[in-house]
């Protein structure tokens, strides 16, 4: 694991002082909220964040209140072992030569054990293979062992959740489910049904190993983006231009790195020198590789194909892309969707209540009634176990975290479960135009030459010739034409800028303008047919640039900002799902509406940032609204809707404000995201099902007397396995 793993930390007072926790054995919600509820009383703690999908606990804490030796031995004590992980304010305070001791053990904390090995799975093997004895010892001397042949078995179960169900009581949970275990597991004893007891703490035990085996493949799909970045790199000496070989976490921005063909990048930077394939599925979940040359973006973690690249380093590795994955993904998991605090809150209630209920049960009929105490016991022993909130707590986080490791690993980023949540009830998607719905590249559409002596060709060659050199959008886009096209670059001489009029230069020997019609108008006359032609591509959307050359114009070249290849089909995927879309841009009334045409959508043009508020406010009166944009100015409507989508190619105030990301910059992955959100919340609405239905139906049979301890058990422990297992369903979405 590398830095880029380590969440960042907000700045904390003097006096407080920031620290990170791996904590061994908590793989689901409850034990999150028992580790929670244990460090929130101590004394001292200002803030705390517990994750249970990547067994973190983040806390800042203040060490004249508890040292953290106390606040170590306190976690210990509910049976978890806890190891200290270094911040990224540590990391960023270690030099390289630290940095790999750091990291060493950070890998070495991170890895999980096979689940063979693990306590839960150790206490497994032991009760059941006492209860395996026992149960031969009372089938082969039955008058000599009986119900004892299966109390060691019990016992040992008995011990291990006895111990973390006081603990848990003492620190604030006294209705954890190891304490609705004991009681039952000691209960059973006490009635004399011991082999129950057994096989209860056995079946227990079986499914909180099977929870540990989900809770590690969930955490297995986030890690294996750690293992994209390389651990060395090949950085370029400054002085004589030789590569050595260095740790990729001591990368810093403006060095240089080599990547040979086959190998993976060592950071985010962009291209200098030489031009490649670079296969990003990785990252973004781009099936095609993308050619790179001078001046492109790359990412870390994305693979060379074919030629050697010099790239220089624009982002530290705590700052990569998939740095800023995996901590988007880390905090999204922290974080409580409004359905898991719900159930959270209605579990809190739930749990105390069921217990009452089942003491009632036991008590009530035998003083009321005249019933057998030993029948009534024993019902009420098992509605205890049915009681266990396990699955249902679960029942949301656990299709939550899926949800987002599935959609990480496509390129689609939520910062958490709310998030996830509204995207999915979303009515209306409300796009920005420039750089999302379109490219954000002006391309050339229409060359119009003028007369037989000129050609396209030769239009865009003394064009291209004019603008080389050029960062105006409009001569970018003209290059690209001329460089798509194959036509050379003619050399030239007396280059000069008519400011927001033309570009000048003589091109062997001949005065050669690229000039806006209005002032190409006032240097030659232009004829009716010019003139409509013009006229017609300005209607429809498009910039116009008239080319003359001594005196005479040749030809019309026209370029506008045309849509991505697959925005049409994301529209289309969008309304599929019924879901209105409409465009809210900045630009003028023509561009936006005939953009708008291209792709049959409503717009709003010519919005300043607070016109785009007022259009989402107006949106959201019909429903949940989602905001899709890439710039600065779309910032303050990203925050503004129900969802802010940013597209991944966008400003990093876009990125920061906006609840998603898609990494891609295809329009069709905003539907994507709508339909892995419809997806998770589907597979809530099946895991809570079944965790309250399996309840009900053996809450019936048990007060019939039907079923009793060992299937009440499966209730809970079978609920649990069901819901995780249907969960992991969506990583394959």
């Amino acid at each position: 694991m590398s830095n880029a793993a380590v969440a960042a930390a907000p700045p904390v007072p003097a006096n407080l002082v920031s620290l990170r926790y791996r904590v061994k054995g908590m793989d689901c919600p409850s034990c999150a909220g028992k580790i929670e509820t244990a460090v929130r009383r101590l004394p001292g703690i200002a803030t705390v964040r517990v994750n249970y999908t990547s067994q973190t606990l983040d806390l800042t804490l203040d060490e004249t209140g508890t040292p953290r030796d106390a606040l170590e031995q306190r976690v210990g004590a509910l049976g978890y072992p806890i190891t200290s992980l270094p911040t990224a304010a540590d990391l960023a305070r270690s030099q390289a030569a630290s940095l790999d001791a750091s990291l060493a053990k950070v890998e070495a904390e991170d890895i999980d054990l096979p689940f063979w090995r693990t306590p839960k799975a150790t206490l497994a093997i032991a009760v059941g293979s006492l209860f395996a004895l026992g149960l031969l010892f009372d089938r082969a001397m039955p008058e000599v062992a009986g119900e004892f042949a299966y109390w060691p078995g019990a016992l040992v179960g008995l011990s291990f959740y006895g111990r973390r169900a006081f603990a848990a009581a003492r620190n604030g949970s006294p209705f954890s489910i190891e304490m609705l275990m004991s009681v039952a597991t000691a209960g059973a004893l006490a009635i004399h049904a011991a082999e129950e007891a057994a096989v209860v703490v056995l079946l227990f035990t079986v499914g909180e190993m099977l929870e540990v085996v989900a809770a590690g493949r969930a955490r297995a799909g986030i890690r294996s983006l750690v293992a994209l970045v390389p651990k060395m790199a090949r950085l370029v000496d400054d002085v004589d231009g030789s590569a050595r070989e260095v740790p990729a976490v001591s990368l810093r921005i403006g060095q240089t790195v080599v990547v040979r063909p086959g190998d993976r990048v060592p950071a985010d930077g962009v291209v200098t020198d030489g031009a490649s394939s670079l296969d990003e599925s990785p990252i973004t979940g781009e099936s095609v590789p993308k050619a790179k040359e001078p001046g492109d973006a790359v990412y870390a973690g994305s693979v060379n194909a074919d030629g050697a690249l010099q790239v220089r380093v624009t982002r530290e590795a705590a700052d990569n892309m998939v740095a800023r994955i995996l901590h988007l993904v880390e905090e999204a998991q922290a974080s409580k969707s409004p359905t898991a605090r719900f159930i959270d809150r209605f579990s809190a209630i739930y749990t105390p209540l069921a217990f009452a209920f089942s003491v009632l049960v036991a008590v009530v009929p035998p003083l009321l009634l005249g019933g057998d105490w030993g029948t009534w016991i024993y019902r009420g022993l098992a509605l205890l176990l049915i009681a266990c909130p396990c699955a249902l707590v679960l029942s949301t986080p656990a299709a939550i975290a899926s949800g987002l490791a599935a959609g990480a690993r496509r390129g689609l980023l939520v910062k958490g479960g709310a998030a996830l949540e509204t995207i999915g009830r979303v009515r209306t998607v409300a796009f920005d135009k420039t750089g999302t719905l379109t490219a954000g590249r002006p391309r050339v559409t229409d060359i119009l030459p003028f007369g037989p002596d000129a050609s396209e060709r030769s239009i865009i060659s003394l064009a291209a010739a004019v603008e080389n050199g050029s960062s105006h959008p409009i001569a970018r886009a003209i290059l690209d034409r001329a460089d798509r096209d194959g036509v050379p670059l003619r050399p030239t001489r007396d280059a000069r800028t008519i400011p927001g009029r033309a570009v000048q230069a003589t091109v062997m020997g001949q005065t050669v303008l690229v000039s806006s019609p209005r002032h190409a108008s006032e240097r030659v006359r232009l004829d009716s047919e010019a003139e409509s032609a013009v006229a017609s591509l300005e209607a429809a959307g498009k910039t116009t640039v008239v080319v003359l050359r001594d005196g005479e114009a040749l030809g019309i070249i026209a370029v506008r900002d045309e849509p991505r290849l697959n925005a049409a089909d994301g529209i289309a995927a969008l309304r599929a799902m019924g879901v209105d879309c409409v465009i809210l841009t900045g630009d003028n009334r023509r561009t936006g509406q005939a953009v708008a045409a291209q792709l049959d959508l409503d717009v709003r043009s010519e919005l300043m940032p607070e016109d785009k508020l007022a259009e989402i406010a107006a949106l959201k009166i019909v429903g949940p609204v989602a905001m899709v944009g890439d710039g600065i100015n779309d910032a303050p409507a990203l925050a503004a809707a129900s969802v802010g989508i940013a597209m991944g190619g966008g400003t990093d105030a876009a990125l920061e404000t906006a609840d998603a990301a898609v990494l891609n910059e295809r329009v069709a992955d905003v539907a994507a995201l709508v339909a892995l959100s419809r997806a998770t919340l589907g597979n809530i609405h099946q895991n809570v099902t079944i965790a309250l239905g399996l309840k009900v139906v053996f809450l019936v049979t048990t007060l019939l007397g039907i079923t009793g301890l060992w299937p009440a058990i499966l209730a809970d422990t079978g609920a649990t396995v069901l819901v995780t297992a249907n969960a992991l369903r969506l990583l394959r979405a």
